[in-house]
């Protein structure tokens, strides 16, 4: 008889962020349940609970929008009430205000930036907080970053610090959590993706088919690869992984001199030398 690898049946696992067919988060999900997880959601309006309830019909959804605390303490008390410890946490939020188009960082308002982080990363703190109660003594919190915030990415712009932020944070939240638990915190982190997220951010299409050309296999990271690698940092068998961000780019950052992105280059740049300003 095939073994459950994963030994995630039975476990009661909360995910944040699922939006659509195209969501890191409703992935995650499809995996887990494979899996054998048992699975609450949590959306950040009612609009959400009542599209992604089509999309999801026969799991319990709760709303919370992470930007008010009253919510997450709300939040806090409907999942206590439920009476059910948890067993994992997906959270898989992020927002970036690109309504002005792209601009120099150095232009980014504080408004962008805060809410940014506050969104995307501190919520990641207050829901840990919020939850501890009800969060098993092993229990396995994993977030979404991105695959490097120090490529200078003009477009992608503020949500680079913010996901360096998200990084950091892991440690001291693992740190924070050993005094009284073995509860772990880590994040996968994945190259470009083709997300509905995504498309909200200028010029990603561009760079989506640049590095895919950039990966090893000259093939872009899927959508399904990040959630496996979700779906095992949730299992007992990751039990070992604690404060880690999980690269998931099919090698994009050890291409980046390939020959045929050099050839590529080259063959753009065919303007004569004497033409060129400045040269």
């Amino acid at each position: 008889m095939p073994t459950d690898f994963l030994q995630l049946d039975g476990k009661h696992i909360v995910v944040f962020g699922v939006a659509n067919r195209k969501s890191v988060a409703y992935h995650v999900v499809q995996e887990i349940l494979n899996a054998g997880a048992e699975v609450t959601l949590v959306v950040r309006s009612e609009f959400r609970r009542e599209s992604v309830g089509k999309l999801l019909p026969n799991l319990p959804i709760l709303v919370c929008d992470v930007e008010f605390q009253d919510q997450i303490d709300h939040l806090a008390a409907a999942l206590s009430t439920a009476g059910r410890p948890l067993h994992g946490m997906v959270h898989s939020i992020a927002f970036g205000d690109y309504s002005e188009g792209p601009k120099p960082f150095h232009e980014t308002s504080r408004e962008q930036l805060l809410r940014a982080f506050d969104v995307s990363c501190f919520s990641l703190v207050a829901l840990a907080n919020a939850l501890k109660p009800l969060l098993t003594c092993d229990a396995s919190v994993v977030t979404v970053s991105i695959s490097t915030t120090r490529m200078a990415s003009e477009n992608y712009g503020f949500m680079a610090p913010v996901k360096a932020a998200l990084d950091s944070s892991l440690a001291f939240l693992a740190k924070s959590f050993s005094k009284f638990s073995e509860v772990r915190f880590n994040a996968v982190a994945p190259g470009l993706l083709k997300t509905s997220a995504s498309a909200g951010i200028p010029g990603y299409v561009d760079s989506y088919l640049y590095a895919e050309r950039a990966t090893l296999r000259g093939r872009a990271v899927q959508t399904g690869e990040v959630a496996a690698t979700v779906a095992f940092l949730l299992s007992p068998k990751s039990s070992g992984i604690n404060a880690q961000r999980l690269v998931i780019d099919a090698a994009m950052e050890v291409n980046y001199f390939d020959q045929r992105l050099i050839e590529g280059f080259l063959n753009m740049d065919s303007t004569p030398s004497e033409e060129k300003p400045g040269v």
